[in-house]
């Protein structure tokens, strides 16, 4: 399973948290939107990836 984390500001402490849990066994992609905005790449990661979970 294929899991993409779409971070768009720095995470706190809750946040990487939870997306720690979240990724356990899983092979996992993280894109941080607040340092690239790369929207090509970003669109191929979606459709590359089983899950995708954005983050705020």
């Amino acid at each position: 399973m294929k899991l993409l984390h779409i971070v768009k500001t720095q995470p706190n402490e809750s946040t990487q948290f939870l997306m720690d849990k979240l990724s356990e066994g899983k092979e996992v992609t993280r894109y941080n939107l607040y340092e690239e905005q790369d929207y090509a790449k970003l669109v191929e990661l979606i459709f590359s990836h089983d899950e995708v979970i954005s983050w705020w």
